[in-house]
């Protein structure tokens, strides 16, 4: 089920807030679970049992670790916990693939495994590891509760596309929250903003990026201006729902961490990172990064690190070369600014910004890419390597019909929209006016879900 959906905007939300605030305090938990494994089933019902087993298991394993804190036999619980995790995660995600490679290196016939991706799987199994690996280092405290343990494992909110909501960031809120008009209503604004992000602009961009797929008459600046698109359209689907799932989690009386923050006005790769995703940069750096040693070693250990990081950024976000290429790509980049460039950078405002969006538009194309010759394709005809020509008709078409889309989808990735929209909210007439373009939002919001069936979430594949 999306958000973006009628289904869910107008029948599942409406229901479980309306059961979520009839209950009594001490059941509100349990609704939050109920509606998550709800939520869940809705598109992925033989995956249910999946998520029960992970949370019964950890929820388990947990329990150990929290009794023998301080003796190995705690340890030994955590590995358990940490390896049933990610084996689960591999055998889902990664067994095609290491399959599939196998039989091209070796020469061998092994068929494919008939898995199917459960959806999320890689926030919930990176969140609920997070919860073990807390508890054992003495971050936080055993959950006893396993109501409140599910709950937070499959809170639809940001149940299958994040952010990834640490345990030590809501476990008091899990135990006592307080809901207010206040906190609701900011979150109601929070939930259509990120709804129109996502409805309105992203999925106008993943039209044009499709128009372009099936296109017999692509150029240079087509590419470009497909590869433009795609960058944009990445940004506020996931922004947008981030939002979305910020906004309702303060609903449900919770805080959850912001994911972005406006990443496309960095000055280099380094600071991109810093606003990019931030929930899983900060797992990566706590749990991977700063286990390996972090910058607090060698020079060539350092640079092991981030490459090790990298590799399993590329990794954790899909099972292709694409993906490994891509985190290859940022990790080298990475490097490159902290051993020499990093300091050049500084020296000019518009440059720098210049060389970062030129460098994260080449790696949204790899992160792209359906295949390695595909990928080869579009850097091939984006450099002038084939014979297409500079521009064609259709680009210039579709160039005319969404330069004003373009325009507002740069400037909406900039904090100067928020910034305008604090100074008006200082006037009174703002305390009537934003209600009612907030409805108007929804209500456009809506039309597009009735009539555009181009509805596509892009990080559900992970």
């Amino acid at each position: 089920m999306l958000f973006s959906s009628i289904t869910f905007l107008y029948i599942f939300l409406p229901c479980v807030l309306a059961v979520y605030f009839a209950v009594p305090k001490k059941l509100k938990n349990s609704v939050l679970l109920l509606s998550g494994l709800l939520f869940y089933a809705w598109g992925e019902p033989k995956y249910v049992f999946l998520m029960i087993f992970v949370i019964v298991f950890n929820y388990v394993c947990g329990l150990f670790i929290g009794k023998y804190r301080t003796k190995s036999v705690a340890k030994i619980f955590l590995i358990i916990g940490i390896a049933a995790d990610f084996l689960t995660l591999a055998y889902f995600k990664y067994a095609n693939f290491f399959v599939e490679n196998f039989n091209a290196v070796f020469g061998t016939e092994i068929p494919l495994l008939n898995v199917v991706l459960p959806v999320g799987i890689s926030f919930y199994t990176f969140q609920i590891a997070g919860y073990i690996i807390d508890v054992y280092k003495g971050k936080a405290e055993v959950q006893k509760n396993i109501i409140s343990l599910g709950a937070y494992t499959v809170m639809f909110p940001q149940l299958v596309a994040g952010p990834i909501v640490r345990y030590t960031d809501i476990n008091k809120a899990l135990t006592a929250r307080t809901h207010t008009i206040e906190k609701a209503a900011s979150g109601l604004r929070r939930f259509i903003i990120g709804l129109s992000k996502k409805v309105i602009i992203a999925n106008s961009f993943g039209e044009l990026c499709r128009i372009f797929g099936d296109s017999g008459d692509k150029s240079i600046a087509y590419y470009w201006l497909y590869a433009i698109s795609f960058t944009l359209q990445i940004y506020y689907d996931f922004s947008g729902y981030s939002d979305m799932a910020i906004g309702l989690g303060k609903i449900f009386g919770f805080d959850f961490p912001e994911n972005f923050n406006f990443p496309y006005i960095s000055r280099s790769v380094t600071e991109f990172w810093r606003r990019w995703h931030r929930s899983l940069g900060s797992w990566f750096r706590d749990y991977l990064y700063i286990p390996l040693g972090g910058s607090r070693t060698t020079k060539f250990r350092h640079i092991r690190n981030i490459l090790v990081v990298w590799l399993a950024t590329g990794l954790w976000h899909g099972a292709a070369w694409n993906f490994l290429i891509w985190g290859l790509y940022f990790g080298i980049l990475l490097i490159i600014e902290k051993v020499w460039l990093y300091r050049h950078l500084e020296k000019s405002s518009v440059l720098s910004r210049v060389y970062l969006m030129f460098l994260v538009i080449i790696g949204f194309v790899i992160f792209n890419a359906g295949s390695m010759s595909e990928l080869l394709e579009y850097f091939g005809a984006m450099f002038g390597l084939t014979d297409i020509p500079f521009i064609s008709d259709e680009c210039i078409y579709y160039l005319k019909s969404y330069i004003v889309l373009i325009i507002i989808g740069g400037v909406g990735a900039t904090p100067l929209p928020g910034k305008i929209a604090s100074r008006l909210s200082e006037r009174r007439i703002m305390t009537c006016a934003e209600p009612v373009v907030l409805c108007i939002l929804f209500i456009v919001c809506t039309s597009f879900l009735i009539d555009n069936s181009f509805n596509p979430f892009l990080y559900f594949r992970f």
